[in-house]
């Protein structure tokens, strides 16, 4: 697939490496511009690259920034993406320590359906419950007892079938947690976040998890 990926840290740039290391077309962005990703576009053979290029014609894309940082991506990124392909948001929000307080968040709305809201198109969450050294080396083939599950939870069925499989491919087993609305239930605070769980432990976690954001993980209002 061709497949660009905004944001080059932890999470973005495991999946960089991974993702090219698997074949795909890689086209990688950040806050720096391409010049600062040199070092990774001769690692792996990524290619560096800016947001607006990161987002044309790709087969998928995966934004994994800050989420106080979703606002400041240019205006009308994702304005001419087709709604069929699939954009996957890794985010967390962390109000004490680094993203401030958030009003919609903190209202209730799930993480990614706030980052949908402001990219104006739809998202897919995945990606953000695993510790990022565990996605670069922990995976494992298919029918291996103990795999790793990740929880994909996302509204349009197409996009989130594409997205299973590429967790499958990247090592992991891929558990549908329903709508984006549901995605509260693999946010920070929640027993499926942080935990390397196999697939039915993660349903259990999922299905175990409260509404309520843990005190740790609520921002103080402006």
């Amino acid at each position: 697939m061709k497949i660009g990926i905004i944001g080059a840290g932890m999470i973005g740039g495991t999946l960089t490496r991974r993702l090219s290391a698997l074949g795909h077309d890689v086209v990688v962005a950040n806050t720096r511009g391409p010049e600062s990703l040199a070092e990774m576009e001769k690692e792996c053979g990524a290619k560096a690259v800016s947001a607006p290029e990161a987002v044309k014609d790709r087969d998928l894309i995966i934004i994994s920034i800050p989420v106080k940082n979703i606002p400041k991506l240019p205006k009308g990124l994702l304005a001419h993406t087709p709604k069929h392909v699939p954009v996957i948001d890794t985010g967390n929000y962390y109000p004490q320590q680094r993203d401030g307080h958030i009003k919609e968040i903190e209202g209730g709305q799930t993480e990614t359906r706030w980052a949908s809201d402001v990219l104006g198109h739809p998202l897919i969450k995945v990606f953000n419950n695993i510790y990022w050294k565990h996605l670069g080396e922990r995976g494992l083939p298919k029918g291996t007892a103990g795999r790793i599950a990740l929880p994909v939870a996302g509204d349009d069925k197409e996009a989130k079938a594409i997205v299973l499989k590429l967790v499958d491919e990247l090592g992991f087993d891929a558990v549908d947690a329903g709508g984006v609305d549901e995605s509260w239930r693999q946010q920070p605070g929640t027993p499926a976040y942080g935990k390397d769980l196999d697939a039915e432990g993660l349903r259990k976690a999922l299905a175990e998890a409260k509404p309520d954001r843990p005190h740790d993980f609520r921002g103080k209002a402006a």
